[in-house]
């Protein structure tokens, strides 16, 4: 009787946990499932493996991810991870995108001026 008695609060804390993790678990995959039926073309989305893409179609089981211009991928649903929120205008710096175009053209410039000799 004793031992049972140590054992049913261990039983409980273990049957809390299990609870709880399995209540988040359902609620991560309810959020997943909502993204995915959720899913438009024109969307802009990571896929579980990093790659950043726009959504041209959608079938039950597949999406068909445009990767770069004129480049379409068909890839399962469950490979889309979240959609990508377009960043508010107002945010938007015209310096920076000036600084990166300035950092491009440097690169370019600098195999312009590649000495080559002959031996």
């Amino acid at each position: 009787m004793e031992s049972l008695v140590l054992f049913l609060p261990f039983l409980l804390i273990m049957g809390g946990f299990m609870y709880f993790a399995s209540r988040r678990q359902r609620r991560a995959m309810q959020a997943t499932i909502d993204l995915h039926e959720s899913l438009q073309p024109g969307d802009l989305v990571h896929t579980t493996s990093g790659l950043e893409a726009t959504v041209v179609a959608i079938t039950d089981e597949t999406v068909d991810l445009e990767i770069a211009p004129g480049v379409v991928t068909t890839w399962m649903k469950l490979a889309v991870r979240d959609r990508v929120e377009p960043d508010d205008p107002e945010d938007f710096d015209d310096d920076e995108v000036a600084e990166s175009d300035d950092l491009e053209d440097s690169d370019d410039s600098a195999d312009d001026h590649r000495v080559i000799k002959d031996s």
